[in-house]
């Protein structure tokens, strides 16, 4: 703007305002080529091909320049034209180069036509006819008068398909569309002002100065280094898109109106032919958009029938299939359900969790065969349906299967194992797809329940669920009504006999069925999630009683309390903040809680490890309960926190007896005393076992020859002499 300002600053018809101009031209030129240095653009040879087109223009206003100052001549046409002829090729074809992969948007193409050919009517009636009609000019003259606004039009058409799409434009293709405009509208105004008003001067040289410096910025600007996007199809056609496309198509019977313009019969023939080719262009882009309908159409029934993840089937197209093939004959559903995938979504990661869902899925794809159909039904859920096959082809199946879930999988630098449970059932005498998924659901689940490779539904799995729905219920009853009991066995300190600990037991008296074995309720309440509410229960009533015990018995009491915890709870977000609120309302120091997990409950990491962390901040203390029956006990000790080994019943029973499980126990509590932890060993019933516990180390045993579970333990007769004659003291640290 600076330049062509300056530019008018200069007398004019002078060799300095000639000269000036003429450097204008050609710097601006020049800095095409060097932005392509700069910037190194996707398409190179586009923009060198904008920079010759410039040079090409400069030089016809350097031999314009000596045709007016030097030979004293002002020809109309002249060799100067023939360069800026000559500039349009390379600036169109550098176009054309710039938006070469974009050849398959059929539909920016067609919108491009049509604005070529509503300018190109606009042009032929206003400017190419009457320049070509003047009696005046030569043949030679009106051929070069109309070779500007005609290659102007092809020019800002090659434009309009780069600006015609949002997805492609950027600042420098709008530089570029700015200056095609300017290089049309001086152009036209040249030729019209030349013909009809004999012009001399420099009127419109602001227009092809302003298209210099537009092309230059063009160039300059750092978004003409970005490659211009592949694309598939026309985009969304905004509205303006669409004013612009509605005006194209009724520029011909426009132009007709015009009283001047419909009296002559050449106007008259272009016109039609341009209504002709409009009206072509129209069907063609509604052919354009019924066939990307058309296509939509089909990616949608693609994606309402199939998972993206894994390319398998989903639950929807499963299901028809299902419903189809219980049509005179006999399918088989076989459902797999994976076991570990939110732990491995929570350790390594989504994209870990997602990699495992392909492999198991591939793996899936590859066992069920090719008459099978396999769907993904939900995030670790999948489903092989065998068409017309017997009862043995799908428990086949269903064995391959479980063989190739429970083999490692590699992501990530990692092997990790899934596990998975299989269900099958058939569909014979089914009413529906769904009640066979739910058969095959129902088995799914029992086989995980039980650790079966698979398990094929009969009747008597729909009893045992719907038992165990009526016994869910009963247990939420339970709560409302007081139904359960907090019951405390006593652990005690040997030889001292001192009850040292309590842990917390809890027992169900129903007021119909007697008492009902926690081995019955407690799997129950921790498929239904009733867990985490009676475990909380559970948590207040044995830190109220461990308060209440020791302002009433004083040092006869408990020094503390042991709650055991679900894996559902340690589960739960938030798991430690309750402790914490509970420990608060009672007043019971955090020291004097222990929280009892399993090996199992912490084998698969993630957030219950990272509770059990929350509750060691605390200052509660951890014990891992039945150690030494679980996946890999020692492997535990290193990454969860543990205060308290107790040792399974298990090792206990046979410890009077010479042999491995003596050897074992021993183990155990050298294991303990090396990692500076406390070791209770459990289902002490006999004095013997207490002695020969004692002998190895243990000083600490729980047990029926100690005291059965009761709601008032009486722990000043505990400490009444069995027998034991054994030395030594110990105290739980």
């Amino acid at each position: 703007m600076t330049a062509t300002a300056g530019y008018y600053l200069l007398p004019a018809g002078t060799v300095l305002a000639s000269m000036t101009y003429n450097t204008i031209g050609l710097i601006f030129g020049l800095l095409i080529l060097v932005a392509v240095r700069w910037h190194r653009p996707a398409r190179p040879w586009a923009w060198i091909l904008f920079g010759t087109g410039m040079i090409l223009s400069v030089v016809g206003d350097f031999t314009w320049w000596y045709l007016e100052h030097i030979r004293q001549e002002e020809p109309y046409p002249s060799v100067a034209d023939v360069f800026y002829l000559a500039s349009y090729p390379p600036l169109i074809a550098g176009l054309f180069l710039l938006q070469r992969n974009r050849g398959r948007d059929l539909g920016g193409l067609i919108d491009a036509a049509m604005v070529a050919t509503g300018l190109g009517l606009v042009l032929w009636v206003f400017v190419l006819h009457p320049v070509a009609a003047v009696d005046a000019a030569s043949m030679l003259e009106r051929a070069v008068s109309t070779a500007y606004p005609s290659l102007d039009a092809l020019l800002l058409a090659m434009v309009a398909r780069l600006l015609i799409d949002r997805r492609v434009r950027t600042p420098s293709t709008d530089l570029l569309g700015m200056a095609a405009v300017l290089l049309l509208v001086a152009d036209v105004a040249f030729s019209v002002a030349s013909l009809y008003f004999d012009y001399e001067g420099r009127a419109m040289d602001w227009g092809w100065l302003l298209a210099y410096v537009l092309w230059a910025a063009a160039a300059l600007h750092p978004s003409m280094a970005a490659d211009t996007p592949v694309v598939s199809g026309p985009g969304r056609v905004s509205r303006g898109r669409l004013v612009i496309l509605g005006l194209c198509s009724v520029l011909a019977p426009v132009l007709l109106v015009i009283p001047s313009v419909g009296a002559d019969t050449v106007d008259r023939v272009v016109i039609a032919a341009g209504a002709a080719v409009l009206f072509v262009l129209g069907v063609a882009r509604m052919a354009v958009v019924m066939a990307k309908v058309r296509g939509q159409a089909v990616e949608l029934e693609r994606l309402a029938n199939q998972d993206d993840l894994t390319g398998l089937h989903n639950r929807r197209h499963f299901y028809r299939a299902l419903g189809e093939a219980l049509v005179g004959s006999r399918p088989q559903v076989v459902l797999l359900g994976l076991n570990r995938l939110r732990a491995i979504n929570d350790e390594l990661g989504h994209l870990a969790g997602d990699d495992v869902i392909v492999q198991i899925a591939d793996r899936i794809r590859a066992l069920a065969g090719p008459d099978a159909l396999v769907a993904r039904l939900s995030g670790d859920e999948f489903a092989v349906l065998v068409r017309d096959a017997p009862e043995g082809g799908a428990d086949a199946v269903a064995g391959l299967l479980a063989g190739a879930v429970h083999d490692p999988v590699d992501t990530r630098g990692y092997e990790v194992l899934v596990g998975a449970g299989i269900g099958v059932a058939g569909g014979a005498d089914a009413a529906g797809p769904a009640e066979v998924l739910r058969r095959a659901g129902v088995a799914m689940f029992a086989a995980k329940q039980s650790g079966e490779p698979y398990r094929r539904w009969a009747p008597g799995l729909d009893e045992r669920s719907v038992e165990e729905a009526r016994l869910g219920a009963q247990i939420r009853h339970a709560l409302a009504e007081r139904q359960f009991q907090v019951v405390y066995q006593p652990i005690v300190v040997m030889p001292e006999q001192r009850v040292a600990a309590v842990e917390a037991l809890v027992r169900w008296h129903h007021p119909r069925l007697g008492t009902v074995s926690p081995a019955q309720f407690i799997p129950v309440a921790e498929r239904n999630g009733l867990i985490v509410e009676l475990g909380a229960w559970i948590l207040q009533t044995a830190c109220e009683q461990l308060v209440r015990w020791t302002v009433e018995l004083g040092p006869d009491a408990p020094d503390r309390v042991s709650v055991n915890v679900s894996a559902r709870q340690l589960a739960r977000p938030g798991f430690a903040g309750t402790v914490a609120d509970v420990l608060a309302r009672t007043g019971l120091p955090a020291y004097r809680l222990t929280v009892e997990v399993t090996e199992t409950a912490v084998f698969d990491g993630g957030p219950a490890v990272t509770a059990l962390h929350e509750l060691r901040a605390l200052g509660v203390r951890i014990a891992l309960d039945d150690f030494g029956t679980g996946h890999s006990s020692l492997g535990l000790l290193q990454n969860v926190p543990v205060d308290i080994l107790k040792i399974d019943k298990s090792f206990v029973d046979r410890i009077t007896e010479a042999g491995r499980h003596a050897v074992i126990a021993e183990a155990m509590i050298q294991v303990s005393n090396g990692l500076g932890l406390d070791a209770v060993a459990e289902g002490v019933e006999t004095a013997e076992q207490a002695q020969a516990l004692t002998r190895l180390g243990y000083r600490l045993l729980q047990g029926y020859h100690f005291g059965r579970p009761a709601a008032e333990p009486e722990f000043a007769r505990i400490r009444v002499a069995r027998g034991l004659t054994v030395p030594g003291a110990a105290a739980l640290s």
